[in-house]
């Protein structure tokens, strides 16, 4: 009795800790990817028109419009590229189709092939095989995780990378046009504000790729600051130049 509930107790905490995070969906890397662009790309852009000895109004609106013209841009990049992955992975997988139309003995026999290269008994590979492939729907599965490397039923939603990466983009580029909003009239409140919000956005990665929280905000902290500080640079000679 003591053994059965000790198999039960190690089988439930296998079960427990043995879950994966969700790596297909189509939304973490454009939200993250375009957290990351808006408070970089804004800032650099705000910090280097600051560069140029320009006035408060000036600033402003030069990061509510990149604001507007990134988040938009990021939006319809995702649409197209994620939709255009989608197209491409659909359109072979209507290959595949066919082919188990036309050619089910063949696929079958390809699919036994892919097991035995896998170490599998040459009998029980073809058994396995006769198996899977009875279900059309789910011998175009199998075939498509082995050949393709694609879930069918989960494939990434153009729509939903859009919204991601427009939400995500607008929210980060807001960060450091918010002090200006708020009444601030010196650049170092939004990029105090915009360093800040790029290492807490590295820790909040750390989070779902397990690298420490410290680490990761840390690299984002100096890739940000180092394209603010450029961009500052050459805002600051291109005024003095044009001036």
């Amino acid at each position: 009795m003591a053994l059965i509930d000790n198999e039960a107790a190690l089988h439930d905490a296998h079960r427990d800790n043995h879950t994966h995070r969700d790596v297909n969906g189509g939304w973490l890397r454009p939200a993250v990817f375009g957290a990351m662009d808006g408070l970089v790309s804004n800032l650099a852009l705000m910090t280097g028109v600051a560069g140029g000895a320009v006035g408060r109004e000036t600033i402003v609106l030069t990061g509510l419009a990149g604001l507007a013209a990134g988040a938009f841009s990021m939006a319809a990049g995702e649409y197209t590229s994620v939709a255009a992955q989608r197209e491409l992975v659909e359109a072979e997988l209507d290959v595949e189709r066919r082919e188990l139309r036309k050619h089910p003995k063949d696929e079958e026999a390809e699919l036994a092939a892919l097991y035995e290269g896998r170490g599998v008994d040459p009998d029980l590979a073809r058994r396995v095989a006769r198996q899977l492939s009875r279900d059309p729907e789910q011998a175009l599965e199998i075939h498509a995780r082995e050949e393709l490397g694609v879930d069918p039923a989960d494939l990434p939603s153009p729509a939903v990378a859009a919204v991601s990466s427009f939400g995500s983009f607008a929210l980060g580029a807001l960060l450091p046009v918010a002090p200006y909003l708020l009444g601030a009239t010196a650049l170092w409140p939004a990029v105090l504000l915009a360093l800040l919000g790029l290492f807490l956005c590295g820790a909040v990665v750390a989070r779902v790729t397990t690298r420490t929280w410290w680490y990761s905000g840390l690299r984002q902290l100096a890739l940000g600051g180092a394209a603010a500080g450029v961009t500052y640079a050459l805002g600051t000679v291109f005024g003095t130049a044009l001036g």
